[in-house]
């Protein structure tokens, strides 16, 4: 390997390793005292808290690790113009592709990395932190199982859902049974659908069955519509479905697979799951940005405004690939476009940027 590529690989790293450290402090520092409050109103000690953000943090990293070799990139080379480093390599005839080559390395492999990292680590620490959070600091009576199904517990009263859709606030197979005090049951209600609209659950195709206790039998009913009171709400339900980031890529297709098969709507889900693959490769885009940044002929005292610059783009990024992901979501773009917009525009925007500064 020439001196060169030794160079840039141990010093892009080596401020990686920094960067990294130091965001990944401050996330955890802020996100401590956000949540300080709420683990103990719940009465628990401070080593659940640490437990929580113990889980939270491979979930917290895979979040940073793009701006962080962006920032890593724009150091390297801020300081190589600064002590006119790249323009001695420049002068000995050596383009910045050449300077390039290594940097993509480095993309690459913390691409693969950011990849195994939201593919093996976080879908097992994140389900454990949402478990402290939901049941032990919210005391959520729902309880979620492998599959779509959710049980919610409440006043003698328990509720399944066989599916929710967080984007229309829909529930389909929906069950009801509603005991007495000897638990006894009193009422049941079997509805095909339900609409969260205007403050009201709004059951549709609904089979009711009421105990008639003067001689034990049920009387059976029919609607079509009826409004039904529930202990939750929308923002319930979406806490406490399983999420994209506690499954892998493979439980996540699978997943997929299954509620297509049964007739539900997916979208969102196959969102996340190109997204799963598009993410990482940002990696790759923030290090070819950073490089046709950096590499631009400035003066000295430019170098603070070049990592302002990088901070920018990384800001305008997210803005836009959360945008792209939300009309994945709206079905207004199809799954994969959605989640691999963002990259391509970027992608386009550092090739342009590497074209003027070469």
């Amino acid at each position: 390997m020439p001196i060169i590529y030794k160079y840039l690989t141990k010093e892009i790293f080596r401020y990686f390793a920094i960067i990294l450290a130091m965001v990944a402090s401050i996330y955890i520092a802020v996100d401590f005292f956000e949540k300080i409050d709420n683990f103990m109103e719940a009465g628990l000690s401070i080593s659940k808290v640490f437990s929580y953000l113990i889980f939270k943090t491979p979930f917290i990293i895979a979040q940073i690790i793009p701006v962080s070799i962006l920032l890593a990139v724009l150091i390297v080379f801020g300081l190589m113009t600064k002590y006119n480093e790249i323009v001695a390599l420049k002068s000995s005839g050596i383009s910045i592709y050449y300077i390039l080559r290594p940097v993509i390395l480095i993309g690459l492999i913390v691409s693969a990395f950011l990849f195994f990292l939201s593919e093996i680590i976080v879908p097992i620490t994140m389900e454990q932190a949402n478990r402290i959070w939901l049941n032990e600091v919210r005391k959520e009576s729902a309880v979620i199982s492998k599959g779509k199904n959710i049980w919610i517990k409440g006043n003698r009263l328990i509720t399944h859902i066989k599916y929710y859709n967080a984007m229309s606030r829909t529930i389909f197979g929906i069950t009801t049974n509603r005991f007495d005090e000897d638990f006894r049951l009193i009422r049941r209600v079997d509805a095909n659908k339900g609409i969260y609209k205007q403050g009201k659950w709004i059951l549709y195709d609904i089979v009711e069955q009421n105990l008639n206790k003067s001689d034990g039998n049920y009387i059976i009913k029919f609607h079509k519509e009826i409004v039904e009171k529930f202990d939750f709400l929308p923002d319930d339900l979406k806490r406490v479905i399983k999420k994209s980031e506690e499954m892998s890529f493979k439980e996540l297709l699978a997943y997929i697979k299954k509620v297509e098969a049964e007739g539900y709507d997916a979208t969102s889900y196959r969102v996340d799951l190109y997204a799963k693959v598009a993410f990482p490769f940002v990696c790759i885009i923030m290090c070819i940005v950073g490089t046709g940044i950096a590499v631009k002929e400035k003066k000295q005292e430019r170098l603070a405004l070049s990592i302002a610059y990088g901070i920018g783009i990384v800001f305008m990024y997210w803005i836009f690939y959360s945008f792209c992901v939300s009309l994945g979501y709206g079905e207004m773009l199809p799954p994969f476009f959605a989640a691999w917009t963002a990259n391509l525009v970027f992608l386009s925007f550092g090739v342009i940027t590497l074209l003027n500064a070469e």
